[in-house]
């Protein structure tokens, strides 16, 4: 009768061994960055993502390639305010908002920012049509991440 416990130990033992093996074998998700306007909301990881080591050129590149990824939209009244979050773990690095590629905002640490819907389909701002590509850039003097987002005019 005694070997029946230490079976089950040993069964035990074995599908906790197995089950944090299947744990060790995931990637760690990278941080979330969202996008909110009104009640509608879009969040993303990204793949431009190096756990505070550079993003390269070329990499950045690609990923701001809608042909070569899966961007996220959203639709956006320009009259409506246009919220941005992201984790505190892209906050600590400093992050600032892109505009099709250019700096929009200086950086900060702060884990939301808000900007008038409105910006993102003015000329003034680099705007061209009914639709902007936005982006949360992740570090202050390297990109170490970024998170972007397709910006559709609603009105």
């Amino acid at each position: 009768m005694t070997a029946l416990p230490s079976r089950r130990a040993v069964a035990a033992l074995g599908a906790v061994s197995a089950g944090l093996l299947l744990l060790s074998a995931c990637t760690k998700p990278t941080p979330m960055a969202t996008l909110t306007v009104g009640t509608d909301s879009v969040s993303t990881q990204t793949d431009c993502y190096k756990d505070g080591k550079e993003v390269g050129l070329a990499e950045l590149k690609k990923c701001l390639d809608p042909k070569l990824t899966s961007i996220k939209s959203i639709k956006v009244d320009p009259d409506e305010t246009v919220r941005f979050g992201v984790d505190p773990t892209i906050a600590e690095k400093g992050w600032a908002i892109l505009m099709n590629g250019q700096p929009l905002t200086d950086s900060s640490t702060k884990t939301y920012r808000t900007i008038p819907g409105s910006v993102f389909f003015n000329a003034q701002y680099g705007a061209t049509g009914n639709s902007t590509l936005v982006s949360v850039r992740e570090g202050e003097t390297k990109v170490t991440g970024l998170w972007s987002f397709k910006l559709e005019k609603s009105s």
